[in-house]
């Protein structure tokens, strides 16, 4: 497979352009057009400068371009409502960084492969990527009854987006937890913290379990730590899975790669992380139906 599958990004804010930094040099994707509605905005000149074509022409400039087969909205919940039926239409692949939930609930390491064909998929919200690897391993080997997060990030990594979307990310990072971490019944809680020097992402992760199997419960643990840092390096454990009785406690926090946002907003980043890895795949999947055909 020597060729790549074009990509585009929707949205030069903070997200998109580390998104964009994280697509340079890709295996199986070639970013080839990044696109607002603001002519002369700071990310449109950043993609120029490192040799992106740029458009303000929003989706339209996307639409209009045929060899473009996989599209990353960084815009908004409302925005993403409307663009999801029009790439649909023009046989793009959506892969969706807002809060809009149009397609599947997807976490890299969880349930992608299920998802490969899916015109649209959904990167659930921050803390749902970071905790519902933890929760959905816990639960392969103990069941999981109940899953309850908590989020904190520092406030300065949460821009006008993420504060106008507090609501939306606690129900659907609670509904990400059973639909796709697999308990029972999931809850989430996010703070915004104000310390300075900034904080890191952290995220606390209390579970109910069936089967309180100490030695499984951290050997899955460990394993989804891993496979979660090949595609999101600064993802470690604070400390090693606390088991007392039926309750599960794990702690994590997750630093940022540095590309573009700074690494204490890793919030940012595990979102940007994700959708790279779930591009790479997608592309990947859709050149070996190529070379099949």
């Amino acid at each position: 497979m020597t060729n790549k599958i074009k990509a585009a990004i929707i949205g030069p804010g903070n997200i998109g352009i580390d998104l964009m930094y994280k697509l340079m040099n890709r295996k199986y994707i070639e970013l080839d057009m990044v696109v607002g509605i603001i002519p002369e905005s700071e990310g449109l000149k950043l993609a120029r400068e490192n040799g992106f074509k740029t458009s303000h022409e929003g989706i339209d400039a996307i639409l209009a371009n045929e060899e473009i087969k996989i599209v990353f909205d960084a815009t908004g919940a409302r925005p993403h409502l409307l663009h999801a039926p029009l790439l649909k239409e023009n046989n793009k692949i959506a892969i969706d960084l807002t809060p809009a939930a149009v397609g599947p609930y997807v976490v890299p390491v969880v349930n992608l492969e299920e998802h490969l064909k899916s015109p649209n998929v959904n990167l659930v919200t921050c803390g749902g990527q970071a905790t519902i690897p933890i929760v959905a391993a816990i639960n392969k080997v103990a069941d999981v009854k109940y899953a309850e997060i908590v989020a904190t990030i520092s406030s300065k990594s949460a821009g006008p987006g993420t504060r106008q979307n507090i609501d939306e990310f606690t129900q659907t990072t609670a509904r990400g937890l059973v639909e796709v971490g697999g308990a029972d019944k999931g809850k989430a809680i996010i703070i915004l913290n104000p310390a300075e020097p900034p904080i890191m992402m952290r995220d606390t992760i209390y579970t109910r379990v069936a089967n309180p199997d100490e030695k499984e419960i951290t050997r899955a643990v460990l394993e989804m730590v891993e496979k979660v840092k090949q595609y999101v390096p600064g993802y470690q454990l604070k400390v090693p899975p606390i088991i007392e009785g039926d309750k599960v406690t794990v702690m994590l926090e997750i630093e940022g790669a540095g590309h573009y946002l700074p690494k204490y907003a890793g919030n940012l980043d595990i979102m940007t992380a994700a959708a790279a890895a779930a591009g790479e795949k997608i592309a990947q999947s859709l050149l070996e139906a190529k070379e099949g055909n």
